[in-house]
């Protein structure tokens, strides 16, 4: 390989990474790697602290979605007390990451990825953002806001803070639904389903002009991995583990959290800090597989509300019956979006969801524990191992974005493949292949984000390790 491509840092994601493309001598890519720069060093320093402080620690891996680990952890510290959580905390936990998703979610596409989709990807870099989005449609951009913040402000109502806040805990929550909380949530309900409405809708239209898009943005078979419930239903919090593949037939089914590490392998890679989870009954790398949204709707047989459902039907036939292009996780989100307040709408009809016990209480009654939750970005574990007195011993966390890591490389090897050639670095072309990883919305930082515009350098170097040509940006 005669020279290299480095995109660093990738722009508009949760994080610090940056892409290196290798070319051939006649400036075709032979190879791409995604690297992840940061070291992410919470399951070392956790060892030693009370794992009833965990749910609390781990939030602050991610300022973006702290309720993610939160989540986990709790259900981790559930395993390890050995309790069920009474109906009404597990209520109010799903309700709490609903809310997340549909943060999380439209923070994604509004702030992160929609510059590209309404301005151009080869629009002025200086405004191919969330304010040049401002500017150029303001209605859509403060909708999206608004959307965004009526996620945080259901998490913040049953937790006290949008972010980090400490409320699951092992046995369940730590308090119930108020009533001013609840009026409220319901109040700004018909706002948030006018504004998905109108995103879905959008986007729909837009995805006729983007027939490259989808077909280079990451259009490779591969297995799809999510939770779903016990019916086949479309699952964010419990249900069992199941592995689709790229035609529809259902891989493994029914599998636990507790046994993940029988189905689960996780690679390393001298040149990235992120592991790469693989499959394990095909191997490495053969047993590549995706999580998050597009996932979750590739796994699941059904939805269960109706116009999420609708919609699922469509994004099937867009698809052509299982959706595997990257690309398509954009219209992923927007479905589960939909989704989310459906079903927020559904808790907020539930007699039970302010009933006053919330939470079960017991000592420490196993010595290992594993949880697993849905993040917006995919399924998410906590495997924590105590001692008789609940002390932490070890600890791994198998992350949304560490088990997309293997996809995430392929998508931009597909794009850079059709897009660069020569010498050459238009600025387009290096905004598509940013993209791709934007496709997965990936959370790279630990409890501190880089979002927007950055700094970007990008050098071309021969094989002589000369500079044949150079961009900078931001």
């Amino acid at each position: 390989m005669s020279k290299t491509v480095v995109i660093d840092p990738i722009t508009r994601i949760e994080g610090h990474a940056k892409i290196s493309l290798f070319l051939d001598d006649a400036g075709e890519v032979e190879d791409a790697r995604f690297h992840v720069v940061e070291y992410r060093g919470f399951e070392k320093f956790c060892e030693g602290r009370p794992f009833t402080e965990m749910a609390g620690i781990t939030a602050r891996i991610c300022g973006i979605c702290p309720v993610s680990h939160l989540l986990a952890a709790a259900k981790t510290g559930d395993k390890i007390l050995a309790v069920n959580v009474p109906p009404t905390g597990e209520k109010l936990r799903r309700l709490m990451n609903l809310g997340q998703i549909t943060q999380s979610h439209a923070l994604s596409f509004f702030h992160l990825s929609s510059p590209d989709f309404l301005l151009g990807w080869d629009s002025d870099p200086a405004k191919r953002n969330v304010f040049g989005l401002i500017a150029n449609d303001p209605d859509l951009a403060r909708a999206g806001i608004r959307l965004r913040q009526f996620g945080q402000t259901v998490i913040e109502l049953l937790g006290a803070r949008k972010i980090h806040a400490a409320w699951a805990v092992p046995g369940g929550v730590r308090t119930p639904l108020s009533d001013d909380a609840k009026q409220w949530i319901t109040d700004r309900l018909p706002e948030s389903f006018d504004t998905i409405h109108t995103a879905i809708d959008l986007f729909k239209k837009l995805l006729d002009q983007f027939n490259t898009e989808v077909e280079q943005f990451g259009q490779f078979p591969s297995l799809f991995m999510s939770l779903v419930g016990d019916n086949g239903e479309w699952e964010h919090y419990g249900g069992k583990i199941r592995f689709r593949d790229s035609s529809g037939n259902i891989i493994a089914d029914g599998l636990s959290e507790d046994n993940y590490q029988d189905y689960i392998g996780e690679s390393v890679e001298p040149w990235s800090y992120l592991k790469f989870p693989y499959y394990k009954p095909l191997g490495y790398p053969d047993g590549i597989y995706r999580v998050g949204p597009l996932a979750r709707l590739n796994t699941c047989d059904y939805i269960g509300t109706e116009a999420a459902d609708r919609e699922l039907q469509e994004l099937r036939h867009r698809g052509g019956g299982v959706p595997t292009s990257s690309f398509l996780y954009h219209y992923a989100r927007l479905i589960e979006i939909l989704a989310c307040l459906e079903k927020i709408q559904a808790l907020m009809e539930d007699p039970d969801i302010q009933n006053p016990r919330v939470r079960s209480d017991a000592g420490i009654n196993a010595l290992e524990g594993i949880g697993v939750s849905e993040a917006p970005r995919g399924t998410l574990f906590h495997h924590y191992n105590v001692d008789e007195n609940g002390l932490i011993e070890k600890v791994n966390l198998i992350i949304a974005t560490g088990q997309n890591n293997l996809a995430m490389n392929k998508t931009i090897k597909q794009i850079a493949q059709h897009y660069i050639h020569g010498n050459e670095i238009p600025e387009g072309m290096l905004n598509r292949v940013e993209a791709g990883i934007r496709c997965f919305d990936p959370c790279l930082s630990c409890s501190t984000h880089a979002a927007g515009q950055m700094p970007l350098q990008v050098q071309l170097i021969g094989a002589d390790g000369q500079v044949l040509n150079e961009v900078y940006r931001g």
